[in-house]
């Protein structure tokens, strides 16, 4: 049946960055499908984050640091001491510069900080290669599983500088970092060695990459944006929860190496 080929239920997913405003998303979506789901995330009340999921028996809320090797090593033994080795693996958690960073961290690429460029790079690359190597490693010891590794249409294209050139009328200069870009680049060939290192082992590795989503941005910025996507507008932040599903289940089993763009057409210009 086409209802059992996405069928997650009981299915052990570990989602990196899962208080996000995607990761949140996610979680939510894998809970109501019947998955279990183990949200990590850099520390937070453990029972306001257990507010947002529902039923303890399928949510578990771990604080963990994706950029240190043993927080995510404990991460790991507490979701196996209360359900075992994960399915599946998310790679959400990420750092981008908001429009409202530093003037430096948004300024021109030859004044871009080092350690602007080291901080990202740290969350975005070195955290999901931790976490992959972690959590990734212990599905191959197991024979199965599905690694998601979130990239963007700013890791395939470079950024389109004029949408942001409405705030220089504003005097308020603005160019889009060039860390993030660069680190979500990195995770499309991580995806492809992992994908064929790891495919004796039945363990799954793709990337879905994404679009802007809508977080009330300013009107200018999307009037461009909008103009700049075949189908005109942002997207909600519940349209990537079906690629997730998708993966995680057995509807993806031959796909591996494998890159997901969902950008509203962004990429087909």
């Amino acid at each position: 049946m086409i209802r059992e080929l996405f069928n997650v239920r009981d299915r052990i997913v570990v989602i990196t960055g899962g208080l996000g405003q995607l990761g949140g998303q996610y979680s939510v979506a894998l809970l109501e499908r019947g998955a279990r789901v183990a949200v990590l995330d850099l520390p937070e009340d453990p029972g306001s984050a257990l507010d947002r999921f529902g039923p303890e028996e399928k949510v578990l809320y771990i604080s963990a640091d994706v950029t240190d090797k043993m927080s995510l090593s404990t991460g790991l033994k507490l979701v196996k001491e209360k359900w075992g080795t994960p399915h599946a693996l998310i790679n959400n958690a990420a750092l981008d510069s908001p429009p409202d960073a530093p003037s430096e961290e948004n300024g021109p690429f030859e004044n871009y900080p080092e350690e602007s460029w080291e901080r990202v790079m740290d969350v975005n690359v070195k955290g999901v290669f931790l976490a992959c190597q972690i959590i990734g490693g212990a599905m191959a010891e197991a024979g199965r599983g599905s690694i998601v590794n979130v990239s963007s249409t700013y890791g395939v294209l470079s950024p389109d500088q004029n949408l942001y050139e409405y705030r220089k009328e504003q005097g308020k200069g603005f160019f889009k970092p060039v860390a993030y870009s660069a680190s979500k680049s990195a995770l499309l060939n991580l995806t492809r060695y992992l994908a064929t290192y790891w495919a004796p082992n039945g363990v799954r590795v793709n990337t879905i990459t994404l679009g802007g989503v809508f977080n009330n941005q300013d009107d200018r910025f999307l009037e461009g944006y909008h103009a700049r996507v075949p189908l005109g507008r942002m997207a909600r932040e519940d349209e990537y929860n079906g690629a997730i599903i998708f993966l995680v289940s057995d509807a993806s089993s031959y796909m591996t190496g494998s890159n997901l763009v969902i950008d509203g057409g962004w990429t087909a210009w």
